[in-house]
């Protein structure tokens, strides 16, 4: 017997067929395709696009997202993010040296652009590393790198223009509150929530303004209430495994877990 889309073909007698006279019938129908919102890209019944306007700030959010993220549109709190400021952008790549927009922004010289890395000569917000004296009349445009901990290490590496950059730091004042993905480290954060953190930090250093403090995170529970809910909804074969923060664990004879 044939075999057509791992579906057995072989014994036909007896079926009907199908609209297009076909004897298979509804073995070669097609699923019809979701609509889908083009902001945030998700399906229409799942959108999870604000209802209300994006917020204005002063500083220029500028999220360089690794390809992966670009494409993983489903759930990037990059993209979130995004769609909940309105002065913010996304610059989808891994070399950014040749990039028209992203030397745009460096090079005009009415921006103070700086990198949120951390790393040693990372100047600390909380600490009054950057003050309204050294940006004056200039707009802060601030580069986060939106990629996982690995690919973020390797479009530094690969941007010396970045490392030419100066560095902020900030100190989160909670863990993560990401439920579905683990973080590597408890100081590690989400891209909304390393935002979030940010925004907090320039207000108290009188950098900017931060009119709706609960915005951002409000966003980044409501995705994960409806997450959470597709999995709960979800059959049991289908089921993902939330897990929690990583703990180090004593092995015997092996020393201090480290």
């Amino acid at each position: 017997m044939g075999r057509t889309r791992g579906r057995t073909i072989g014994r036909t007698r007896g079926r009907t067929r199908g609209e297009d006279g076909h004897p298979f019938g509804m073995l070669w129908s097609r699923p019809v395709p979701r609509e889908t919102c083009y902001k945030c890209w998700r399906p229409m019944s799942c959108c999870l696009c604000p209802a209300k306007p994006p917020m204005e700030t002063r500083t220029r959010i500028v999220l360089l997202m690794h390809p992966k993220e670009f494409r993983h549109q489903k759930c990037t709190t990059g993209r979130l993010t995004c769609l909940n400021l309105a002065n913010s952008e996304i610059i989808p790549g891994v070399i950014f040296g040749h990039d028209a927009r992203f030397l745009s922004l460096i090079d005009d010289p009415g921006n103070y652009p700086v990198l949120l890395y951390p790393g040693d000569g990372a100047m600390s917000l909380h600490g009054g590393g950057l003050g309204a004296s050294t940006v004056g009349q200039r707009r802060l445009v601030v580069f986060l790198i939106d990629a996982t901990w690995h690919c973020a290490r390797k479009i530094v590496r690969e941007n010396p223009s970045l490392l030419r950059l100066p560095r902020l730091t900030i100190q989160p004042a909670a863990p993560s509150r990401f439920l579905i993905k683990r973080q590597p480290a408890p100081w590690c954060l989400s891209t909304i929530e390393a935002v979030h953190e940010l925004l907090l930090a320039l207000e108290q250093g009188g950098l900017d303004l931060y009119p709706d403090r609960n915005r951002l995170l409000d966003a980044f529970h409501a995705m994960q209430d409806f997450q959470l809910m597709q999995i709960a909804n979800a059959p049991r074969w289908a089921h993902h495994v939330v897990r929690g923060p990583r703990v180090a664990r004593a092995v015997p004879g092996a020393g201090t877990p480290r």
